[in-house]
């Protein structure tokens, strides 16, 4: 029995170091339509591949039902399924600094709804940034084509103010105001590490003014 993701998805693998690094499709839209996840998992792979990052999909808890034993040194999974994750999709290390993250996508063009994040994701941020941690959301805006990382400190800000009555969206203008857009390139597609260092100058500098 293989166990998958929920999106039907096997867990990614990761590359070889010295691994051969294919380009894309001459065409210009040769990868359009991949999901923010696939995009994600791949610059994830290239990222270990070259060094860069080492930063995983944690796997999604499973709740085992059904276990027979044919053989003394064998199990078969008969019966399983997916429980819902207690914090965010990734997690690992860039830099010497502690990452964790997840990833939305929305058909909106004019905001994003916080209905996509849970209070259990939420809660887990307001641990890791309590740590040290460097922690946001890549937020895509599927219908325009735009991705935006959006510190989790400002997500938790739109959030508490949710739960005060305030809106439950984020409006697009906000979000291109706080957060750091995330360049399409060739390889990989998704070359979000540009976007980490710039939240990690700002965390930098924020903490130079309070000294």
């Amino acid at each position: 029995m293989m166990i998958r993701y929920p999106n039907g998805q096997e867990p990614p693998q990761a590359g070889r170091v010295g691994q051969p690094i294919t380009a894309p499709h001459s065409s210009s839209f040769a990868k359009r339509g991949m999901s923010l996840e696939k995009e994600i998992n791949e610059a994830n792979r290239y990222y270990l591949a070259t060094k860069q990052a080492v930063i995983y999909k944690k796997p999604t808890p499973i709740q085992l039902v059904k276990v027979d034993y044919p053989k003394r040194s064998a199990a078969v999974v008969k019966e399983a399924y997916f429980k819902r994750p207690s914090t965010t999709d990734y997690n690992g290390v860039y830099r010497g600094f502690y990452i964790d993250f997840d990833a939305k996508e929305t058909r909106g063009k004019l905001s994003f709804p916080l209905k996509n994040f849970h209070q259990h994701q939420v809660d887990h941020f307001r641990r890791c940034l309590a740590q040290g941690g460097i922690c946001f959301a890549f937020i895509r805006f599927t219908t325009l084509d735009l991705t935006y990382l959006l510190p989790a400190s400002d997500l938790i800000e739109f959030w508490d103010h949710q739960a005060q009555g305030g809106r439950k969206s984020i409006p697009l203008t906000t979000i291109k105001k706080r957060g750091y857009a995330v360049k399409n390139g060739l390889v990989p597609r998704l070359n979000y590490l540009s976007a980490v260092d710039q939240l990690i100058a700002a965390n930098q500098a924020k903490g130079a003014d309070h000294e």
